[in-house]
């Protein structure tokens, strides 16, 4: 039987791998030994922890995190505001304002660094340590590591991502309300670019996910719902879940996200949303 999710073998790339759920059925393609660095999907993993972390009682999600990292020129800096984009940081180190929180979405790779910084010191342990016994371990994610920042640094293979995902769509690590603050949009209504795409008038984004809502263009397809939630890397790599059609792609590729995944990436997502 041919699958949507076949689509990937023909993509201008030197090795992929893809997997696509419809309802409740996992098909998988490409190479499932081989780790590919994922890049900003790093972020749905690092979220996860920091969530986790917030229902432990080790952080909250209205700490001011720079009081805490004793960063007193980035006060307030409060931890829902990282994890959404939504804190007005510079985009990468070193870490400064551009806008005042809660008026722009500012992506910013240096506000998950101080996110995961801050569940550092309070649990005491390394944050790579923290998200491997927080994640990794109970998903059974065997294959994946953090090497680098806990913005862009995890590399993984397609079924271990295939464990995240599933933990995405239906949790167990943190509760169905923790779920839902994760996957509904925080500070709705602001503006940005959305990395790759352009100014977004409305560039939804949850606690860790994007949302996509109405944005265009976009990564995803056509089809995909507006509550559609997930992330792409910019080393070629996406993961969505769209809960309304009941439907789920992640792909992991070698080639860094260009024009080319701009054109592959929404066809494959339509191609599976007809499936």
């Amino acid at each position: 039987m041919t699958h949507a999710i076949d689509l990937v073998l023909q993509w201008p790339v030197d090795a992929v791998a893809a997997a696509s759920i419809v309802d409740d059925e996992v098909t998988i393609v490409g190479s499932r030994e081989q780790r590919f660095p994922l890049a900003s999907l790093t972020k749905l993993a690092t979220a996860l922890a920091v969530l986790i972390a917030v229902e432990e009682g080790t952080v909250a999600l209205d700490d001011d995190v720079a009081a805490l990292l004793e960063r007193p020129e980035l006060s307030p800096l409060r931890l829902d505001d990282l994890l959404s984009h939504s804190s007005g940081l510079a985009p990468d180190a070193p870490a400064r304002w551009l806008a005042t929180a809660a008026h722009r979405r500012i992506y910013s790779n240096a506000g998950y660094e101080l996110a995961a910084d801050a569940v550092a010191r309070r649990s005491g342990m390394p944050f790579d340590t923290y998200l491997h016994d927080a994640v990794f371990a109970p998903l059974a994610m065997r294959s994946t590591a953090l090497s680098g920042s806990p913005a862009s640094g995890g590399v993984s293979t397609i079924d271990d991502l295939v464990m995240l995902l599933h933990e995405l769509r239906a949790p167990r690590l943190i509760s169905s309300t923790t779920h839902e603050r994760m996957v509904t949009p925080h500070h709705p209504g602001l503006s940005g670019i959305l990395p790759g795409f352009g100014r977004q008038d409305d560039n939804s984004w949850g606690l860790g996910p994007e949302i996509r809502n109405g944005k265009s263009p976009h990564w995803t397809g056509s089809l995909n719902s507006a509550g559609t939630y997930g992330h792409f890397g910019r080393s070629g790599t996406f993961l969505w879940i769209d809960p309304s059609a009941r439907r789920s792609v992640i792909a992991l590729t070698n080639r860094e996200f260009g024009e080319w995944a701009t054109i592959e990436w929404p066809r494959l997502s339509d191609a599976i949303l007809s499936q």
